[in-house]
């Protein structure tokens, strides 16, 4: 899905890695320039351990003083001494442990430019006395890198914008070039697309999650079919229709990521920018359901959910059905709510008693004897078919509304 410009570099580097060159050594390129630094991963990759074998839980420059300025850099100071005293070229065996050595650097989250920097400061060294070429060598390196990765954050935040203003435009339905830049970011307009969100979310910024399921998804379905944003405090996935499974790998990620509490809600598959919008609005809208509802589940269907919003349309007839139909419950002796939930546990189990009274953790008697009082105070009674159907729809409304507050 994300375009791979420039291998990208943290932007939290440490400035104070004990292995970034003082102005000292490289002069003023290398000295102000540590919170830039590189490392050796492609864009949208996950920044290497800064905990690897061996560190105890050290920091990345914690690690690099206790083993990068000792033997870590062993291997190229032996290929460097070698070539001083022979002029021989290294071997096969000595580059691989060159190899091996910038494996280890790469897992304890040593920035690019500090190991660059401290293996040219090897050769300088080995190299003393010679002529100063290869102490201006390692400024001239070091200046090179730090306008390189000046030029990687700058379209790194550029990427970052552009794809922001991507998924605003799309999710609000603005069409001003919306077809060419979704090729870039991986959609294909004219196809269907189904948008998931996970809502309920704690209160942090979700940039990092977005980031981490993107990848795990754009991993397993290939960066053309899967977007993954952030919008209004909304963890955001747009899949293709013919792509069912990106939506179930999507909620086990925010399962996995996020504790108890956590909603996802799926629109219906609907076709082009407009379908995006559509299904984004349908998905919102039914956490917003579920939640008024109070629902005990942790993915809501738009398409279960189709006859609230058209109970919802004509506000003024649910507000006049909810209040002729419960009203006279305000009245009963413990108040409305235990009423309701009887009606809701009697609704969910199709009418048995009996399990309804399990749901209530009641007796059958005590719920036969609730419903009763709500047959004498209403006038209606859920075992008879039509009566059944207003009740049900009353209490439906009455939890949409948030009556009798609302």
């Amino acid at each position: 899905m994300t375009p791979p410009p420039l291998p990208a570099v943290p932007p939290d580097t440490p400035s104070d890695s004990p292995s970034t060159a003082t102005s000292d050594d490289c002069g003023p390129a290398a000295s102000d320039s540590g919170d830039s630094g590189a490392d050796a991963h492609g864009m949208g990759s996950p920044p290497p351990p800064t905990s690897g074998r061996g560190t105890s839980g050290m920091g990345a420059s914690g690690a690099w003083a206790a083993e990068g300025r000792g033997g870590l850099l062993d291997p190229c100071r032996r290929i460097l001494a070698e070539a001083a005293g022979t002029g021989r070229a290294p071997d096969r065996r000595a580059l691989d442990s060159c190899r091996a050595a910038g494996v280890r650097a790469a897992e304890l989250g040593v920035p690019l430019r500090s190991l660059v920097d401290d293996a040219l400061a090897a050769a300088v060294a080995v190299a003393d006395g010679l002529p100063p070429v290869l102490p201006a060598l390692r400024r001239a390196v070091s200046a090179l890198m730090e306008g390189y990765e000046q030029a990687q954050l700058a379209a790194i935040r550029d990427e970052e914008e552009a794809r922001r203003e991507f998924v605003d435009d799309l999710l609000q339905g603005r069409a001003e070039r919306l077809a060419e830049r979704a090729e870039h970011f991986g959609l294909r307009l004219a196809e269907s697309y189904v948008v998931a969100v996970a809502g309920n979310l704690p209160p942090t910024d979700l940039t990092p999650h977005r980031n981490a399921v993107e990848r795990a998804l754009v991993t397993r379905f290939g960066s053309h079919n899967v977007l993954v944003a952030v919008r209004d405090d909304l963890l955001v996935c747009v899949a293709p229709a013919t792509l069912p499974a990106a939506v179930g790998e999507f909620t086990h990620h925010v399962r996995a990521r996020f504790a108890t509490g956590w909603r996802v809600g799926l629109g219906r598959a609907h076709r082009g920018p407009g379908g995006v919008v559509t299904s984004y609005r349908e998905a919102a809208q039914a956490l917003e359901l579920a939640d008024a509802l109070s629902l005990k589940i942790d993915v809501v269907r738009a398409a279960d959910l189709l006859v609230f919003p058209v109970l919802l349309r004509d506000r003024s007839a649910i507000e006049d059905l909810v209040t002729s139909v419960l009203s006279p419950l305000l009245e009963a002796r413990g108040g409305h709510e235990p009423l309701l939930e009887t009606l809701e546990a009697i609704f969910a189990s199709h009418g048995n008693q009996t399990a309804a009274a399990r749901r209530l953790r009641l007796s059958p008697r005590a719920v036969t004897y609730r419903l009763e009082r709500i047959r004498r105070l209403t006038g209606f009674s859920p075992d008879d078919p039509t009566q059944r159907f207003t009740l049900e729809t009353a209490v439906l409304g009455a939890r949409l509304l948030g009556w009798p507050n609302g």
